[in-house]
């Protein structure tokens, strides 16, 4: 397969690679393990040869760089766009027939093996959980994607009996026209407004992964998610959708607790052990289950294999009892919803810590629940923790506005309960002081042990 991919890239003569992050950095030298002397023009706001210096020694690359770098872009023939690079402000008309992605040349290829996975929160749960209960049962699978895996570098791995399992975010699905054999989509929440641009486009974006399927393709989305649902009324989708709910019948639901697959008894909810809490790790559990029926293997087997997914880290990942204080890192919960989730899953919450870049986001909901709930103390980051601290009800909590996050760790230290629970859960995106919601994850777990 990588021949084929390598051979349609090589009918090009102007090819630009827009982003030189992980993704773009991987495409570059997928292109040069076959073309060495085939000009690309490296294109990012910082000069890719200050991020790999190397680069001085290949003599066939341009470079583009700075605060105007993606302007002229239509002079290219053949563009790869990584999906940490806005688009948002360009005329996409002229160009949208030349943007092409790592993902969406290995979907022209291999799309009958592919399940991919997308939505606005627990896409990356859900794809790891896939991928689990496809190992725990001998198949041979990998899982790619925006989970952190550039899907180039392993595409010397997909045999004809591999099923390709790829989490993908709207930045990865915004110009595919390519959907996979077996598509996911999670739920849909307002994100990313301000690297796509407009709500319209986001969800577009999302439902890419059902608008190119075919006939004999499979669907599984939230029953339960308004957006879905309100999208999929517009649209004509040729394969067959299967849904998931907690709270109506559907292909697979939750009703007095027991989960029926297909109008079946499967299990008793109570009965499946699992490290990944609360009601919306439920419903990614019963999700994965559908996706692995419709793949033909044992469900029964994979209800207990569930028992050994150890979950992923920064998601209410439980980092330990300290000073009798159970702490918690949701890092990668950005839009309110995850918080809210979290913070109904979590027991004997006494502290929670939020806020970062704003992104016009509508938190009103959030705000409503904050207000009702029984949690003591919110302390409060720019940016949007700031604007939120001055909508919360200080009579019946502890609001407190705390510029870094190593004084927000030394404050829970000081105001929540002994023998309760801190959690941080940002409702917003880390950009604004950390590179990622990874780096943030890793400064609280340091700032928790350093004040123990």
């Amino acid at each position: 397969m990588r021949n084929r991919i390598l051979e349609k890239i090589g009918k090009f003569n102007n090819i630009a690679i827009v982003g030189f992050g992980k993704e773009g950095k991987s495409t570059y030298n997928f292109i040069r393990s076959k073309y060495k002397d085939l000009k690309l023009t490296l294109i990012d706001k910082i000069n890719p040869k200050e991020i790999i210096p190397e680069l001085e020694n290949d003599k066939y690359i341009d470079t583009c760089y700075g605060d105007n770098y993606l302007d002229n872009l239509d002079r290219f023939d053949l563009i790869f766009k990584s999906p940490g690079v806005s688009f948002k402000d360009l005329d996409r008309d002229g160009l949208s027939k030349k943007i092409t992605s790592q993902i969406e040349m290995v979907l022209e290829e291999i799309r009958d093996r592919v399940v991919a996975v997308t939505g606005s929160k627990g896409k990356s749960t859900t794809a790891s959980l896939i991928y689990h209960l496809l190992k725990e049962q001998g198949v041979k699978a990998c899982l790619v994607g925006n989970i952190g895996v550039p899907v180039f570098d392993e595409v010397d791995s997909y045999s004809e009996d591999t099923i390709v399992v790829m989490e993908t975010s709207c930045n990865q699905l915004e110009f595919v026209d390519v959907s996979p054999h077996i598509g996911v989509i999670v739920n849909i929440f307002q994100d990313h407004l301000d690297t796509i641009g407009t709500l319209d486009r986001y969800e577009k974006a999302k439902m890419n992964m059902f608008r190119f399927q075919k006939d004999g393709d499979y669907g599984v989305y939230d029953l339960d998610n308004e957006t879905i649902n309100r999208c999929l009324k517009d649209m004509n989708i040729l394969s067959k959708l299967y849904s998931v709910s907690l709270s109506d019948k559907a292909d697979c639901y939750l009703e007095d607790g027991k989960i029926y697959l297909d109008n079946n008894y499967l299990i008793d909810s109570l009965d499946i052990k699992r490290n990944i809490l609360g009601e919306h790790n439920l419903k990614n559990i019963m999700i994965s289950l559908k996706v692995i029926a419709l793949l033909g293997y044992d469900v029964s087997k994979a209800t207990y294999d569930i028992s050994t997914f150890k979950g992923l880290e920064h998601r209410m990942e439980f980092v330990g009892v300290f000073k009798d204080i159970k702490f918690y890192n949701d890092t990668i919960a950005t839009i309110p919803e995850a918080t809210i989730n979290a913070c109904n899953t979590i027991d004997s919450l006494d502290t929670l810590i939020f806020g970062g870049q704003d992104r016009g986001i509508d938190y009103s909901e959030m705000i409503d629940y904050l207000n009702k709930s029984s949690i003591s103390n919110f302390i409060c980051m720019p940016t949007t923790g700031f604007k939120l601290a001055e909508l919360l009800d200080d009579t019946k909590h502890n609001v407190y506005k705390i510029e870094s996050l190593e004084d927000a760790v030394k404050v829970a230290y000081q105001v929540t309960e002994k023998g309760k629970s801190c959690l941080l859960s940002p409702a917003a995106a880390s950009y604004e002081s950390f590179k990622n919601f990874e780096e943030k994850g890793k400064k609280y777990k340091e700032y928790i042990e350093l004040y123990k």
